[in-house]
């Protein structure tokens, strides 16, 4: 019986064969190690008496000191449960507004009004959260469009950006009308790619649109889905710095207050660099722990993860 012939390969032959491939490789690689792992040297900071004088290096070792003063602190696990509170309402109203919007676009008819639709909904991701907040207070603040409007029909006042429930309310669906139009563009492509002959044997066996959507499009899109949700869980307890502080005042702070504008307040405006960092790097180590658990959740349920 005949051997099969093993073929070595010669792997600078393959670097020098597509060399110019590795080249422009090399360029995104440099720039993820430079601007991605060199800061994570700075996570020492968390566990030394940092000083701006001596340096990160120099400073001297402080153990876990930060954190027993990080769990002993009321503000922060106010601030940490003001996170999770805000990222599940996200989450339950933000995550499922771009999968039914995409496939309300994809269902059109009129390729005309698709487009102008997909416009109108991308815009406002384009606008910082500075516009986006400024827009908010001129149209819902005490003196604002609506409460000018409300007061005009003969009505009283309300209290959109200084109560803490409407406050609430508005910075979810402030959050939700920014965000979901963008969302739109994943889940539209992932539909896109849906193949067309699931929708006509469905069509043949008598099912209508809305059947097609729940027997063909939602089971095609699910791994696109389950890798979004997996991501957003990933984020649990981290949160934008831009949206709470735009949108935060001092009527509110109690439930606007997040870890993100903590470690403001305390690495910037008090110059606090250990804490806020500890502060970060719990956060991070628990949206680690959020994406870990997540992922093999899916993947006991017979879906595929991220990895």
């Amino acid at each position: 019986m005949q051997t099969p012939v093993k073929f070595k390969r010669n792997v600078w032959r393959d670097v020098a064969k597509c060399k110019w491939l590795y080249v422009m490789l090399a360029i995104p690689l440099v720039q993820y190690l430079l601007f991605r792992y060199a800061p994570l040297t700075g996570i020492q900071v968390a566990f030394k008496d940092y000083n701006i004088f001596k340096g990160m290096w120099d400073s001297p070792w402080a153990g876990f000191k930060y954190f027993r003063e990080l769990f002993s602190s009321t503000q922060f696990w106010l601030a940490l449960k003001n996170t999770v509170v805000l990222n599940l309402l996200d989450l339950l109203f933000g995550f499922p507004t771009p999968i039914i919007l995409a496939i309300m676009l994809y269902e059109m008819r009129s390729v005309k009004l698709k487009r102008v639709y997909q416009t109108l909904m991308y815009l406002p991701h384009f606008l910082s959260w500075v516009i986006v907040g400024s827009l908010v207070v001129k149209l819902f603040g005490s003196t604002g469009m609506v409460n000018n409007l409300i007061k005009a029909m003969g009505g009283s006042t309300v209290n959109f950006l200084t109560d803490n429930t409407n406050w609430v309310i508005m910075y979810v669906a402030t959050g939700v009308w920014q965000s979901a139009g963008w969302g739109t563009i994943i889940y539209l492509a992932a539909i896109s790619g849906v193949n067309t002959e699931l929708y006509e044997a469905a069509e043949v066996d008598g099912c209508g649109r809305i059947r097609r959507i729940w027997y063909v499009t939602l089971p095609c899109i699910m791994p696109t889905i389950i890798v979004m949700l997996i991501l957003r869980l990933g984020q649990m307890v981290g949160i934008g710095f831009e949206r709470p502080y735009v949108m935060m005042n001092d009527m509110v702070k109690n439930v606007a207050e997040v870890t993100s504008t903590f470690v403001y307040t305390n690495g910037i405006k008090n110059a606090r660099y250990s804490f806020s960092t500890a502060v970060d790097l719990f956060g991070s180590l628990v949206n680690m722990m959020f994406v870990i658990g997540a992922n093999a959740i899916t993947k006991r349920m017979g879906e595929g993860g991220l990895w």
